[in-house]
């Protein structure tokens, strides 16, 4: 800085166009070079280069603003679904997937009810009366219940398909119990080995009865099925000669059977799941229809939260084990929140289903959730392609097809007239997906990290922040583990994605109990790290990451950071990334203190570099924008500054802090452009505004110095400019000249 600048004083008197209030002169840069606001240096940043980078608006400026403020709003809903949801007291904690820990039931998806054991060799074993009782007496018809029934009746064989859970078991004995009810036959027998239909003289062993048989997914079950296909005709004859009758249940493996040759011969129904709320009516209420039993049932399934889980889980099996419950007069929001509890869910889903497609998209799905099908699904096939081996054709993948049957935590909601979302059925079951996944699957580690490292540059902003909260839960997981593996790669990486997927990651791992504290040591201490580019980068990510929900948590810790990053002598380096950080904490409603701080550490009101820092931030947040967020903490007038719209909240700490960048060089210019944007642009977007303004205006002009003659010299310029004649202008000096 010159000899001059520094001797000169701020108050001597109005300023003229000729008073030396030209911009800082610009340093030049080597031929060639873009001058852009993202260019990294090795040394200390000088104090005109980081000041033309905060004042000149580029399009990548509006970037980073526009990406941090939708990756803050998403880190905000997720953490609050992990910190909030009564039921997801066991998530988060390390010791959920230690291998001490106990699973038990939960989200068994092994279909039907009990496999009988019969003696070795025994083809079939008859059903136990209690058995049938227990599938029949209370049983609720799904839809399309009497079409199965014709089907069967007449062709002797029905093949019922439907999801793990649905309750093929028990739609299947009722079938064949009411079919031999019409026909006058026998039993119910179970087939213990249904590869002996596989075999071309196969035959009933019986006389009139009916057989049930169940396909269990997976090579074992179907593989050898598809090839028993152009045989089944003949045990439709042999059913036929010995009055048989023959249910054969399975689940997407099977139904993709028989979409192949031989299939369409076959009589099929597609089993649609009964009502999970009706089924838990029947087996309470049984078949009584009193209005004030019923009313008093669903108000307690609603007080208990056993209505939510059957929402989340709404399987047959999942409704009667409740009904048990709320029969045997036990604690239903016990049994309500042990149903709902994601941890055995994950881990009983993970120990069935192993293969790359399933596992692949369940990932994918947690980590974008709420991310429209096809992105989803895209997400999955790269990621499956990097755990499988190389093929010589494109794998032929139809997730959709496995929604239903080994997803069924995951739903496609419609989305008015676009394509459906994916959604899991739980708030807490995508983010314990990932913590599974990235502590249980060690060989998929490397994988997964590639994976959404590739994610965080996708072209998509929602896929980029969406990753970037997926990589926040897996920093909750292994704090430690992750700021070596990860965290700090990313947080000084030249990459700016790489970097705010880094401050949101610390925001949402930050928001958990058990990584709070170590998230903010680790900020602090970059904040206060050294003056290489790469120990910049990890202050600047440091100052974005407390502007989200750390800082509106804990505004002290997050302005304490802020300073840390700030106050390093003649580095300037940092001061864009704190200046981003301020905006985004005035965002998160907590502007009082962060204009406290600025108050202070411009208290000295000097030259120093502390001082014109803190002033050049906050002249910065009150030319910024706000775009108001879903469910955001603040409200606001889209596209005008808090800092304005706010003006009744925080008029005296504004009032302070406008005089002193008024006041001072080298902002001083800077400030007025700013209040004259305030003036002209905002002040007619926001009603009230104006008067606010001039209130403000007056309380500075009324502070000792010449800030009434600075002021009304500059509202009078304004006013009467030939290029921009400013109304609003005029009628704030006509106001100073009356009040002041």
């Amino acid at each position: 800085m010159s000899k001059e600048s520094l001797t000169e004083t701020p108050d001597t008197g109005p300023e003229s166009p000729d008073s030396g209030l030209a911009a800082p002169a610009a340093t030049s840069t080597p031929e060639g070079e873009p001058r852009t606001g993202g260019a990294e240096q090795d040394g200390p940043v000088s104090e005109s280069d980081a000041l033309r980078n905060l004042t000149e608006s580029t399009s990548d400026a509006d970037a980073e603003r526009s990406e941090a403020l939708r990756a803050g709003a998403i880190a905000d809903l997720i953490a609050q679904r992990l910190n909030d949801d009564a039921s997801g007291t066991r998530i988060g904690t390390l010791a959920l997937f230690n291998e001490t820990v106990s699973f038990g039931g939960g989200f068994n998806t092994t279909g039907g009810g009990r496999r009988a054991a019969g003696p070795r060799g025994l083809p079939t074993l008859a059903l136990d009366p209690s058995e049938v009782a227990g599938h029949t007496d209370l049983f609720v018809q799904p839809a399309g219940y009497g079409d199965a029934l014709t089907l069967l009746c007449e062709e002797r064989l029905l093949v019922l398909t439907g999801a793990p859970g649905s309750g093929r078991e028990a739609t299947a004995v009722n079938l064949l119990g009411e079919a031999l009810a019409l026909s006058g036959g026998g039993a119910c027998h179970r087939l213990l080995d249904p590869t002996v239909l596989f075999e071309s003289d196969w035959a009933p062993p019986g006389e009139n009865n009916g057989y049930l048989a169940s396909l269990e997914d997976g090579p074992a079950g179907v593989t050898g099925f598809a090839d028993a296909l152009r045989r089944l005709p003949s045990v439709v004859a042999a059913l036929r000669a010995g009055g048989g009758l023959l249910v054969l249940t399975g689940g997407h493996d099977l139904t993709l059977v028989l979409r192949g040759p031989g299939g369409a011969a076959i009589a099929t129904h597609a089993l649609r799941p009964a009502d999970p709320l009706a089924v838990l009516e029947r087996r309470v209420l049984g078949h009584e229809e009193d209005p004030e039993s019923r009313a008093a049932l669903h108000a307690l399934i609603e007080s208990t939260g056993a209505a939510r889980a059957l929402r989340e889980q709404p399987a047959a099996r999942h409704a009667a084990r409740l009904a048990s419950v709320i029969r045997a007069g036990g604690d239903v929001a016990a049994e309500a929140a042990a149903l709902r509890d994601p941890s055995d869910q994950v881990r009983g889903w993970f120990d069935r289903y192993r293969e790359p497609e399933a596992l692949a998209f369940a990932l994918a799905a947690a980590t974008l959730e709420g991310s429209g099908y096809l992105t989803v699904s895209e997400a999955a096939v790269k990621l499956c392609a990097t755990l499988t081996p190389p093929e010589p054709a494109t794998p032929d993948l139809r997730f959709r097809d496995r929604v239903g049957y080994e997803q069924q935590w995951i739903q496609l909601v419609p989305d008015g007239s676009g394509p459906p979302r994916v959604r899991f059925r739980s708030a807490l079951l995508g983010q314990v997906i990932l913590r599974y996944a990235w502590t249980s699957l060690d060989g998929w580690r490397d994988a997964v990290l590639a994976w959404m490292r590739q994610l965080l540059s996708h072209s998509d902003l929602e896929v980029r922040a969406r990753a970037a909260v997926a990589a926040g839960v897996l920093a909750s997981a292994d704090h430690h583990y992750a700021v070596h593996r990860f965290l700090t790669s990313w947080a000084g990486a030249a990459s700016w994605p790489l970097r705010q997927a880094a401050a949101t990651a610390l925001g949402v791992a930050g928001s958990r109990p058990e990584t709070s504290e170590a998230v903010w040591d680790l900020l602090d201490g970059w904040a206060r790290g050294g003056s290489s580019a790469q120990q910049r980068r990890l202050a600047g990510t440091a100052a974005n990451a407390v502007g989200g929900i750390l800082g509106r948590e804990a505004p002290e810790r997050a302005v304490a950071v802020l300073r840390g990053a700030l106050d390093r002598g003649d580095d300037w380096g940092t001061l864009p990334s704190v200046a981003w950080g301020g905006v985004h904490l005035v965002h998160q409603g907590q502007a009082g203190p962060l204009l406290d701080a600025y108050l202070e550490w411009s208290e000295p009101q000097d030259l120093s570099p502390m001082v014109v820092k803190s002033l050049s931030a906050f002249v910065f947040a009150a030319t910024r924008p706000y775009e108001r967020m879903a469910d955001g903490p603040v409200e606001g007038v889209p596209g005008v500054p808090l800092l304005l719209s706010g003006l009744p909240r925080h008029g005296d700490r504004l009032a302070e802090l406008w005089a002193r960048a008024l006041a001072r060089r080298p902002l001083q210019e800077t400030a007025l452009e700013a209040l004259r944007e305030w003036i002209d642009t905002y002040c007619d977007k926001c009603p009230g505004s104006l008067d606010a303004l001039g209130s403000l205006l007056v309380e500075v002009a009324g502070r000792p110095g010449s800030h009434r003659q600075r002021l009304l010299w500059w509202l009078e310029k304004w006013a009467r400019s030939r290029e921009r004649p400013s109304k609003n202008a005029a009628v704030l000096h006509q106001r100073l000249e009356r009040d002041t």
